[in-house]
């Protein structure tokens, strides 16, 4: 099941967390990943890959800068003459509450998180419809859906996704090009990890499943959006969250 051999998957902020274990995954199902983040903080991914031996290559990425995000996509399609995948991922946080949260703290949660989803997807979408296939998934947030206090920029931009990928999914539907969204909940990662022990057990007691989810909860979620089995899924939202928002 969900077998990627011979595609070619871009996953931005790959360097760490989800991104990491999300590009991991979609080279374990045979895929070809472009593992993409700031200057060579991709590598270690890379070099996971070709342990386990999968496909991937790195490669430099400056999301908030348009230059460099077309420059990626198209040196990948030199390279590979296609792209099936793009996955949405990278994304930043600068919590404050509204009265205290500055314009640049804003401009910069949506710049990162946001806007680059447009930018990637529109680099994607000339090989994607040339091929009439593609896989458009984005990665969005509990928060996104549900909302949280002290984090109005990033509830706006994970929310923005999911407008922006059911529209999305709209206009590509005719192509055989799907749009769908993973909005994952608590997760396992090194920024939860130095939570103390008290504060987790406090989370986990708010998720009906009793527990954080992990980064391969959310890579296997994604993986199925890519395969041929969810061909028929589009402008959705796959909520991976173990019930912490219905």
């Amino acid at each position: 099941m969900f077998h990627l051999t011979g595609k070619v998957a871009v996953v931005t902020g790959a360097s760490r967390g989800i991104g990491r274990t999300v590009a991991a995954m979609l080279a374990s199902r045979g895929a070809h990943v472009i593992a993409a983040a700031r200057g060579d903080h991709a590598a270690p991914t890379v070099d996971e890959i070709h342990a386990a031996g999968g496909l991937a290559e790195a490669a430099s990425l400056e999301v908030t800068d348009t230059a460099s995000i077309d420059a990626m996509i198209a040196g990948a399609i030199a390279r590979h003459g296609r792209i099936d995948i793009l996955v949405n991922n990278a994304g930043i946080t600068r919590d404050q509450l509204m009265l205290r949260m500055k314009r640049e703290d804003w401009d910069e949660v949506i710049a990162t998180n946001l806007t680059p989803a447009f930018v990637c997807s529109r680099a994607v979408l000339k090989p994607m419809l040339k091929q009439r296939s593609g896989r458009i998934i984005s990665i969005s947030s509990v928060v996104g859906q549900a909302g949280n206090a002290g984090q109005t920029n990033y509830a706006a931009s994970k929310a923005g996704l999911i407008g922006f990928s059911k529209a999305l999914a709209r206009e590509l539907a005719s192509r055989n090009i799907t749009v769908n969204v993973v909005a994952p909940g608590l997760i396992e990662t090194d920024m939860t990890r130095a939570i103390t022990d008290k504060a987790q057990d406090g989370w986990a007691a708010q998720i009906p499943l009793g527990r954080l989810g992990t980064t391969a909860d959310v890579a296997a979620a994604v993986c199925f959006l890519a395969s041929d089995e969810a061909s028929y899924i589009t402008g959705q939202v796959l909520a991976v969250n173990g019930g912490m928002y219905m």
